[in-house]
């Protein structure tokens, strides 16, 4: 029972990692595209919560029951796809770290603006080519981690 329990929390929150991930992405871009301070103002805030509320947690939660699991099934932190599993895990979190901060900076830059009814400033802007270029590696980084779980390949050194 403790290994299906286990195994239920990690997908759960792997399956949280990527959906919000891409919600985010998505919602953000959305009302990037519209132009408008106060919709991104409104938007950004949002996601900022959903990324402390949900991402952080799940962010948490993964190592723990990720290492219990592999201990209940008697794997060895060493094997292959488990390694490159956690190095991709830490490469997420080198690029989402980051993004958590350039989110909050374009909140409160759009918040500014809004409240000032100026477009969007320059900063703004190159927060968010940034923020969209760290998006990638994240993004496909958690994507690999899942393949990874799924096949566990034989990864040999």
């Amino acid at each position: 029972m403790l290994y299906f329990a286990l195994k239920y929390l990690h997908i759960v929150g792997a399956s949280v990692l990527l959906g919000t991930g891409a919600g985010i992405a998505f919602f953000m871009l959305l009302a990037h595209w519209t132009g408008t301070a106060a919709t991104v103002a409104a938007v950004a805030r949002i996601v900022v919560i959903a990324d402390f509320l949900f991402t952080a947690t799940a962010v948490v939660a993964q190592p723990i029951t990720g290492v219990a699991l592999a201990w209940q099934v008697g794997y060895t932190l060493w094997e292959g796809w488990i390694v490159v599993s956690i190095l991709l895990y830490i490469v997420t979190g080198l690029f989402w770290l980051p993004v958590v901060w350039m989110q909050m900076e374009m909140r409160d830059l759009a918040a500014a603006a809004a409240k000032a009814g100026q477009p969007l400033p320059l900063r703004y802007h190159r927060l968010f080519r940034l923020w969209f270029f760290f998006g990638f590696p994240a993004f496909v980084a958690v994507a690999a981690i899942f393949w990874l779980m799924i096949t566990r390949p034989v990864i040999e050194w």
